[in-house]
């Protein structure tokens, strides 16, 4: 009999080692959001493109056309251009440096 009582307290406490707890990681989502602001540019004539521009535009694209002018509040000018059959967008400050966007 002290051996059945032996067996079973061995076999019992063998299978509380197997039960362990675990610890749960709680992962919170993160949600990120875009802002796209779009600026405002107002159409302008191409001959009021000022002329540090217009240097930079013909050293760049010698044979490029302004087809359409922009500027914004920053001073910022967005150009659309013709060069042979080609067609591209463009934005410079009013000194000629190229802006990427």
């Amino acid at each position: 009999m002290k051996k059945l009582i032996l067996s079973a307290v061995i076999v019992l406490g063998s299978l509380s080692t197997f039960a362990q707890s675990s610890k749960v990681k709680k992962v919170e989502k993160i949600e990120t959001t875009t802002k796209v602001v779009e600026e405002k540019f107002t159409e302008i004539k191409s001959e009021e493109v000022p002329e540090p521009l217009q240097v930079a535009l013909k050293a760049a694209y010698p044979e490029a056309v302004i087809e359409k002018a922009f500027v914004n509040e920053k001073k910022e000018f967005k150009l659309e251009i013709k060069n042979g059959d080609q067609k591209a967008t463009v934005y410079a400050d009013a000194n000629g440096n190229w802006i990427k966007k």
